[in-house]
């Protein structure tokens, strides 16, 4: 799932009516939490792009995807590791992670008899993430995504329409899983919401190894919210930043972005 946080192509906005309690199932149940308004969604974003060219909207904007990436290469996770992203929508993030660098590649021969430098290739070599899996409930999303990555000239990004809380294949050993919106989207569903928020926790926990990392951005729930929410099999590892606001004299963040790191439960040890 990808969208705008301000409300536009049907993105998840806070319909709350919550008095501050982590735990509470207070939002106001909302289509946006449903796989037939985010089917709808992207048949009209693939009609688009079929007949445009256009990729559509991104989720929080572009710089959440930058945010992400920025804190990937400050740790230096390997351009190898497995990475997961839950709710792919579009799969521009999809784009930008093969994408991460440009390097133009010049060859150059010196002749030493008359000095001449001969330009034998000039080259752009991609330099992103190699292992990189997009899921996403919605058909229609990943026939966007494989539209958008083959647009690009990108063949090496293994797409699965997949829902995250009732995975129907053995997807496990992710080092790296990135949520942009789609815990929210979840929050949002009119059918027992709770249920589906523990339940997106335990596949979490099952595709995510030992000591992998979590990346989190949300519009619908604090920071000590998620903290409470993840606290299961998790622990915070960083805060990311976030565009603040100011209101009445008080300070704010419009998004969180949190790093959470796995630890090793029971489980993990039997298996």
């Amino acid at each position: 799932m990808n969208a705008d946080a301000e409300g536009n192509s049907g993105a998840v906005v806070s319909a709350q009516s919550r008095e501050g309690s982590p735990v509470a199932d207070d939002f106001v149940p909302s289509a946006l939490g449903t796989r037939e308004h985010w089917d709808a969604v992207y048949e009209r974003e693939l009609k688009t792009f079929q007949d445009y060219g256009a990729t559509g909207e991104i989720w929080f904007g572009e710089e959440s995807m930058y945010r992400v990436i920025r804190w990937m290469q400050k740790h230096k996770i390997p351009l190898d590791a497995s990475v997961l992203d839950i709710g792919t929508g579009n799969g521009v993030f999809l784009v930008e992670l093969v994408d991460l660098n440009y390097h133009s590649v010049v060859g150059v021969v010196v002749n030493s008899l008359c000095m001449e430098i001969l330009i034998l290739a000039n080259e752009e070599v991609k330099h992103g993430f190699s292992n990189i899996t997009g899921i996403d409930y919605s058909p229609s999303a990943i026939k966007l995504s494989a539209s958008i990555l083959e647009k690009e000239g990108l063949s090496d990004v293994n797409l699965k329409v997949e829902d995250f809380l009732n995975l129907s294949t053995k997807l496990s050993g992710f080092h790296v899983c990135v949520d942009k919106g789609t815990y929210d989207a979840i929050s949002l569903n009119p059918d027992n919401a709770v249920e589906k928020r523990k339940q997106y926790v335990m596949s979490l926990s099952r595709v995510l190894e030992v000591k992998g990392f979590f990346l989190i951005t949300s519009c619908n729930w604090t920071k000590a919210e998620l903290l409470d929410a993840f606290s299961e099999g998790f622990e915070l590892f960083e805060e990311l930043p976030t565009p603040k606001f100011s209101f009445g004299g008080r300070c704010g963040n419009t998004v969180a972005a949190l790093v959470f790191q796995k630890r090793e439960t029971s489980l993990d040890k039997v298996s």
